[in-house]
C-alpha cells in the first residue's frame, strides 16, 4: 500500500479537508494512474452529506477522473505507461452476470463498484475517488482518451456525458427526430450538445428565458418556456424523445403531453418519488416514461470516441482543490456553467 494526499470529508456535517489515503499495490491487470482532473458532480455532494442514505467515511469524492498511466500490471495489455486515460463511476462489477456480459456493469446483478463508497472488494474498507493524487484500477475499467480531446475539460463526460449519451444511444435518437432537453445544468447543457452532433432537431425546455438564450449559444435549435401554457399546447404530441435532467420531484404530467404516440421521455435527474404521474397520459397514446443510469464501460468509450470525431465537450470551470468547498456552496445554488473540473496539480 502507498499513502498519497487526498481531499475528503469525516462526516455529513464537515468540510472537505486535506488527509492521507492508501493506494493498493498493482495486481496483474492493475493500472496506476497519476491524476491530472477531476470533475465535481452533484453526486459528490450528495454522497459526502449523507443525502441518499448513510455514507461510508471518510468520504473522497470524485467520479470523472482524467490521468496519465504511471504503470501497469504484468497482464495488461491495451495500456502503457504515458496513456491518457479515464476512470468514470465505476472501477469494479461481477463481469459475470447477463449485465455485465452485454456491457451494462453499471446494472450488474450483483453490485457494481462505484469509484467512491463502495465496498472495496479487493483492499477492504470503500472506495476512495479521484479528489486525490493517484488511483489504482483494474483495466477493465480504464478508458482510453482521444489525442484530439482537450484532458482539462474532458473528465465531466465521464459521469455527465455518459449519463446522457446513454439514453440518446439506447432510444435510437435519429438525425431530423424532434428531441427535447428538459432543464438546463451538467446534464442538460451535455444533452443539447450530443443531440445537436447526432444531427436531431433540437428544443432546449425550462422555465428560465435566461437560460433559454443559454441554450441556444450551446446548439438548441428552438427553447420552450415550460411555465407559457400556450406554447407547450403548440407543442402537445410533437416530440420524438425526451431527456429530463431536473434533478428534483416535479410534475412530469405536462412534459408527457409533449411526446408523440410511443415515444418516451427518460428520467436521468431526478433519483426519488416523483408527484403526479398520470396513467391516463401514458396510456392515450402509449407513451412511455423510462429512466436510466450513467452507462457501461463499452458505451462510454464509444462516447469518448464520438467526443474526439466531433468535438463534443462540457462547458468548465477550472479550480484549484484548496477552492472545493466553495464550489460545492456553488454547485448546490445551480451558480456553475455548467461544470467544475479540479486541477489536481494544486493539491501536490
Amino acid at each position: 500500500m502507498s499513502e498519497i494526499k487526498a481531499y475528503g470529508a469525516h462526516s455529513a456535517t464537515e468540510e472537505l479537508v486535506p488527509l492521507k489515503i492508501e493506494r493498493r499495490e498493482l495486481q496483474p491487470k492493475d493500472i496506476a494512474i497519476e491524476i491530472l482532473y477531476c470533475g465535481v458532480c452533484h453526486s459528490d455532494i450528495h454522497t459526502a452529506r449523507s443525502e441518499w442514505g448513510p455514507a461510508r467515511y471518510p468520504v473522497v469524492p470524485g467520479h470523472e477522473i482524467i490521468g496519465k498511466v504511471t504503470a501497469v500490471g504484468a497482464e495488461v495489455k491495451n495500456f502503457k505507461p504515458g496513456d491518457a486515460v479515464g476512470v468514470g463511476c465505476l472501477v469494479d462489477s461481477c463481469q459475470k452476470c447477463p449485465a455485465c456480459e452485454d456491457g451494462l456493469e453499471q446494472y450488474c446483478e450483483n453490485g457494481a463498484t462505484y469509484t467512491y463508497g463502495s465496498p472495496d472488494k479487493i483492499s477492504g474498507g470503500h472506495t476512495l475517488g479521484g479528489y486525490s493524487e493517484k488511483i489504482v484500477v483494474d483495466e477493465s475499467f480504464v478508458l482510453r482518451i482521444p489525442e484530439n480531446l482537450d484532458l482539462a475539460k474532458t473528465a465531466p463526460l465521464l459521469c455527465a456525458g455518459i449519463t446522457t449519451w446513454s439514453p440518446l444511444k439506447h432510444w435510437n435518437v435519429k438525425a431530423g427526430e424532434k428531441i427535447g432537453v428538459v432543464g438546463l445544468g451538467g446534464l442538460g447543457h451535455m444533452g443539447i450538445k450530443f443531440a445537436r452532433a447526432m444531427g436531431a432537431h433540437v428544443v432546449m425546455i425550462t422555465t428560465s428565458e435566461k437560460k433559454g438564450e443559454d441554450a441556444k449559444k450551446l446548439g438548441a435549435d428552438e427553447v420552450l418556456i415550460s411555465k407559457d401554457s400556450e406554447a407547450m399546447k403548440s407543442h402537445a404530441s410533437s416530440f420524438d424523445f425526451l431527456l429530463n435532467t431536473i434533478p428534483v420531484n416535479h410534475d412530469v404530467e405536462p412534459y408527457l403531453n409533449l411526446l408523440k404516440r410511443d415515444k418516451t421521455m427518460v428520467l436521468v435527474g431526478a433519483i426519488e418519488p416523483l408527484s403526479n404521474v398520470n396513467g391516463g397520459t401514458l396510456i392515450r397514446k402509449r407513451r412511455n416514461l423510462a429512466g436510466s443510469l450513467i452507462g457501461g464501460i463499452r458505451e462510454t468509450q464509444e462516447m469518448l470516441d464520438f467526443c474526439g470525431e466531433h468535438q463534443v465537450l462540457p462547458e468548465v470551470e477550472m479550480i484549484d482543490m484548496q477552492g472545493i468547498n466553495q464550489a460545492w456552496d456553488r454547485v448546490v445554488k445551480a451558480d456553475v456553467k455548467y461544470r467544475f473540473v479540479i486541477d489536481m496539480k494544486s493539491l501536490k
